[in-house]
């Protein structure tokens, strides 16, 4: 007879400079894992080309970014590189409500905020192998201008300081062997005693 058992939602945090591979990894992992729910995240900036409202994030107007602070509707909120993000509060607890591992793609100083405010998470760092190799990344991308590039350039150095903060870190330098270590964390936290709740039967 099969062992039943029970499982709480976890809140995955995965966060890094901005060019180290995030959201590539995020997809991988959502690709893959039908236990994960992507809570996409609220933002005032302009979409890129390859980006899709509702399914990477909720552009909004600065207005209306004011209006959700003011309901107290963001579970952290923070500006980065000259642009205001968000974390909605009720998407996240309706999903691990429902039983789903909620992950948050987000800024390391929101990431930060999210650890101080929340009872339980898991939160993985993303470093890239050198900051000339990131440097590289943001060029290639070829999303941002040179000022932007330099200005996330000197956030990342800031942000790879606080990497005591995260209970795990993952250096990018191969995707394919990132994303296992990434994989391998999430799995064995699934199985921590704190969200798994096995129940043994008698015969």
């Amino acid at each position: 007879m099969a062992v039943k058992f029970e499982r709480t939602g976890m809140l995955l945090i995965i966060s890094g400079p901005s060019g180290t591979g995030k959201g590539t990894l995020v997809k991988m992992l959502m690709d893959c894992d039908p236990s994960f729910r992507f809570s996409c995240s609220v933002t005032t900036r302009k979409p890129r080309d390859n980006e899709i409202e509702g399914v990477h994030y909720h552009f909004v107007t600065e207005e209306a970014f004011d209006r959700l602070v003011s309901e107290n509707a963001f579970l952290e909120h923070a500006t980065v590189h000259g642009h205001r993000y968000g974390t909605l509060r009720a998407p996240v607890e309706r999903m691990m409500a429902e039983g789903y591992n909620v992950l948050l793609d987000i800024d390391p100083q929101g990431a930060i905020t999210v650890m101080q405010n929340a009872d339980d998470y898991v939160s993985v760092f993303i470093l890239p192998p050198s900051f000339e190799d990131l440097r590289v990344r943001l060029h290639t991308r070829n999303t941002d201008d040179p000022v932007e590039i330099e200005r996330r350039l000197k956030n990342a150095r800031g942000e790879v300081q606080k990497i005591d903060r995260y209970q795990y870190a993952v250096v990018n330098d191969n995707l394919e062997l990132a994303f296992a270590q990434l994989q391998s964390i999430a799995n064995a936290e699934k199985h921590r005693t704190t969200r798994f709740h096995p129940h043994v039967a008698e015969n």
